[in-house]
């Protein structure tokens, strides 16, 4: 590896050592130098098939573009003809660029088109690189383009890399025939290889109660929920817990059937069901978000029954009970008792070190701008919202997304110290050349432990850091919370009984050659 202008630490190379014999999926918490890997990989595989290619994909331009500057910085100039591939360049151009290019940094929907429009193959690609490859699912274009390697590739072999590949055995297992995956090589913050490297994470689950005065507005809101929920069972369409995730699916399958043929009871509970989401939607923003969200998204309905945009809406905003909800929340001059908390933990974090850095994650965008706004105004607080590129409408009006290219430049900021505090949403928690933070917070917690893991890998990577959840008790916060905390613990337990389970092939395979 002398070409290399760093060093690798010794698990980098232990894992190396795999990918260099089998397809492996490399999972490894982030910012521990899963591209490392990647690029020896590369160099190794490059050495043996000087004729052929390696191509590295990655899901976003910007993550692509980092992967890019990576391989740029850490081999020496010239030393392969190294091309970025984006949707800006144009498709003959990318069959043109493919001919003579030996290392190709690519998001997968450019590789998935040129494939299918036959532009050119991949039998000649001797590494496939996999950014993220947790998403390597369903009709995702990393899985057309796995497909298409797996069946072309003369000189194959895969390196998938992901900090969290999935939350339960089924999924992973997925992402493992999908890319063709034959090892595993898993690392954890405690593993014994890799806890030297790392800082101490100082966590804390920070309880938080549910004001009093807002339990009345939640008891009028579910009482609309239950009514809903009770319809719709009534009306023979749902059956068992009605969770979000059950009335989105029961409203998904009412809306196709009424494609195939007309019928009142079906028209109704699909009514009854959009009122029950929104109603949820309320609670939620409630329960875990900020009043003035929670009130912003009734005004918003209020002006949709207005517009007349849906008979739902009209009769959603005329039950007696959801005026008294609003009227009630409107009078109470108080938000929720997390901004408070989100205040006092960032004043106390810049007081005691000017250099710090936070990042502040958040679902909703106008939480996002709420807890900007309410940052700003503590002394030495710098904070901006941090989303992404799409237009949103809001109960505030419309909210302009960033642009990759003004998404960059506020992590320039952030990097430099202009910015102190970065507000974001999902955005922020794959894929983004952030510099490491002092502190993560989430506004609330995610009941995804891909996300959990990807949020929480920003901070105690260089430096100590701390990672703290606001959990409002009582709350569907705490569901979330554990609901995270359990997948994790499955997430690893899954993982571990696969990659027993290609070790045990392995040692069958060996025992039959002899």
């Amino acid at each position: 590896m002398k070409e290399l202008s760093m060093k690798p630490r010794d698990y980098q190379s232990s894992i190396f050592e795999t990918c260099v014999e089998k397809d492996c999926l490399v999972v490894l918490p982030t910012g521990t130098g899963k591209t490392l890997i990647a690029l020896m990989v590369a160099i190794d595989r490059f050495k043996k098939f000087p004729l052929e290619k390696v191509l590295i994909l990655a899901p976003t331009r910007p993550l692509i573009e980092q992967h890019f500057e990576s391989f740029k910085k850490l081999l020496p100039e010239g030393w392969a003809d190294m091309q970025l591939f984006t949707g800006k360049t144009p498709a003959t151009k990318r069959k043109e660029i493919w001919q003579t290019a030996e290392f190709i940094f690519s998001t997968p929907q450019c590789i998935a088109n040129d494939v299918n429009k036959m532009l050119y193959r991949l039998e000649d690609v001797s590494l496939l690189i996999v950014d993220e490859c947790h998403r390597c699912m369903k009709n995702y274009a990393y899985n057309t383009v796995a497909q298409k390697y797996k069946d072309h590739a003369e000189n194959g072999r895969v390196v998938g890399l992901t900090a969290s590949p999935g939350g339960d055995k089924e999924t992973i297992h997925q992402v493992c025939n999908n890319l063709g995956i034959k090892a595993v090589e898993i690392r954890t913050r405690e593993s014994p290889d890799v806890k030297p490297y790392l800082q101490e994470l100082d966590f804390e689950k920070v309880d938080i109660d549910f004001p009093a005065e807002f339990e009345d507005i939640r008891f009028l809101l579910t009482q609309i929920y239950n009514r809903k929920v009770a319809e719709l069972k009534n009306r023979k369409v749902l059956f068992g817990f009605a969770s979000k995730t059950m009335l989105l699916k029961t409203q998904a399958k009412l809306m196709k059937e009424l494609k195939r043929s007309k019928d009142m009871n079906k028209m109704l509970a699909v009514s009854a069901c959009a009122q029950a989401l929104k109603i949820s939607h309320a609670l939620e923003l409630l329960e875990t978000q900020t009043m003035s969200s929670f009130i912003a998204y009734l005004k918003d309905l209020y002006k949709q029954a207005e517009e007349k945009k849906s008979k739902g809406v009209i009769k959603l905003t005329t039950d007696k009970f959801f005026s008294k909800a609003y009227s009630l929340a409107t009078q109470l001059n108080r938000e929720h008792p997390k901004l408070d908390y989100v205040e006092k933990l960032v004043g106390e974090e810049v007081s005691k070190d000017p250099k710090a850095k936070i990042i502040i994650f958040a679902q909703f965008r106008e939480t996002v701008r709420k807890i900007s706004e309410t940052l700003n105004k503590i002394p030495n607080v710098k904070a901006d919202n941090f989303v992404g590129q799409a237009i949103k409408d809001h109960g505030k009006g419309k909210t302009t997304g960033l642009k990759q290219k003004e998404q960059k430049a506020m992590i320039e900021k952030f990097k430099n110290g202009e910015l102190n505090v970065l507000v974001a949403t999902s955005i922020a928690e794959e894929g983004l050349d952030i510099p490491e933070v002092s502190e993560v917070i989430f506004y609330e917690p995610v009941p995804s432990a891909i996300r959990k893991i990807q949020r929480a890998g920003r901070t105690a990577r260089l430096a100590p850091g701390a990672l703290k959840i606001l959990v409002t008790k009582n709350t569907r916060d705490q569901v979330y919370h554990y609901a995270a905390h359990h997948k994790e613990k499955r997430m690893h337990s899954a993982i571990d009984q696969i990659k027993k389970g290609f070790d045990d092939k392995e040692k069958v395979e060996q025992k039959e050659l002899f």
